[in-house]
């Protein structure tokens, strides 16, 4: 897939009810890079969780989010079902209805094995079966969609992004597997990604960068804060084999930012270090996206409205102040 050097695009979730509503807001906002939406307002079968348990056998998810889990009917070996006709696909189905003819890239995102695996085991699924379960339900899962998106949506390349919120954990003693093998769970679902599109992976929080890259995806989706320097060599090192990042720019927990400038601010400010610590500015202008550090969903349509349009303001300040300086040079 083509990087479009400073597009814009979403994390997934958003808060609004009506699916229709919801995909013509990404198509408008982010027109290089709509991401398919989720919509847990919408219904509770949309959320992150809810779709990935969804057709595993022996797993039921809760109106209110729970997991009720009977062992005795799960197997590793048991065919996952993606009832894609299912409530879970709603802002799915309607995207594909309203981005018909489109022939440029989109975006979706589903939850990778490592964080699917510790969900199930902390439900009560045994950690060994839990993550074996899990890499078989995303593998069959994210099949499933990207086969019935790229019959409606032919035309459009598709950036499929693993969000896997737990990996700031798997260097923890107290991780249900060891590191190395949290890695090459995570590595094993972006080569079966690789093969049906450009494979991603998303984490909002202070990751180990150094062991996402060392799964090997094409594209990391971070937020644009101090705390990537210490992975900075590793960062240099994957942007110069041709990798590229989705920043998060907005944040989207705390206060919530109606200036582009502080966001402005935090995106140079950290490009300049890393910089400073090796990486090829050249490199983080031209394979560098932005998007709002997380998703959406739990907040008000309001909000994700002001929160896209910073965005859109800070993509424009990179369009305008730094894109052609590397222009210029190369």
């Amino acid at each position: 897939m083509e990087i479009v050097p400073g597009a814009a695009t979403g994390v997934g979730s958003l808060p609004h009810r009506d699916a229709r509503e919801a995909a013509e807001f990404v198509l408008r906002s982010t027109p290089e890079l709509p991401a398919v939406p989720s919509l847990p307002r919408r219904s509770p079968a949309e959320s992150l969780i809810a779709q990935a348990v969804a057709g595993i056998e022996g797993v039921v998810h809760g109106q209110y989010g729970s997991l009720s889990v009977d062992v005795r009917r799960i197997d590793p070996l048991m065919p996952v079902t993606t009832e894609l006709s299912h409530d879970a696909y709603v802002g799915l189905r309607v995207f594909a209805e309203v981005a018909a003819g489109r022939e440029a890239p989109i975006k979706w995102q589903f939850v990778g094995p490592i964080s699917l695996g510790v969900i199930l085991q902390r439900a009560g699924v045994p950690a060994n079966l839990a993550f074996s379960v899990a890499m078989r339900a995303v593998r069959e899962h994210v099949v499933s969609i990207h086969r019935f998106l790229a019959a409606a949506l032919p035309g459009c390349p598709q950036l499929i992004v693993l969000d896997e919120p737990v990996f700031p954990d798997v260097m923890d003693d107290s991780f249900p597997i060891p590191p190395d093998a949290a890695i090459d769970l995570l590595s094993g679902a972006l080569a079966m990604v690789e093969q049906l599109g450009t494979a991603g992976v998303h984490c909002c929080g202070e990751a180990d960068w150094a062991g996402i890259i060392a799964a090997g995806p094409a594209v990391l989706s971070l937020p644009a804060t101090m705390n990537c320097l210490g992975s900075a060599g590793y960062l240099a090192r994957f942007f110069d084999h041709g990798g590229s990042a989705i920043w998060g720019v907005v944040p989207t927990d705390g206060p919530i930012s109606t200036s582009a400038q502080r966001p402005w601010r935090e995106l140079t400010g950290t490009w300049d270090a890393l910089v400073d610590a090796g990486v090829d500015r050249d490199a983080l202008v031209r394979r560098s996206m932005l998007s709002p550090h997380c998703g959406l969903g739990m907040h008000s349509e309001s909000v994700a409205a002001s929160v896209f349009e910073v965005l859109g303001r800070v993509t424009s300040r990179l369009r305008h102040e730094l894109l052609p300086r590397v222009e210029s040079v190369g």
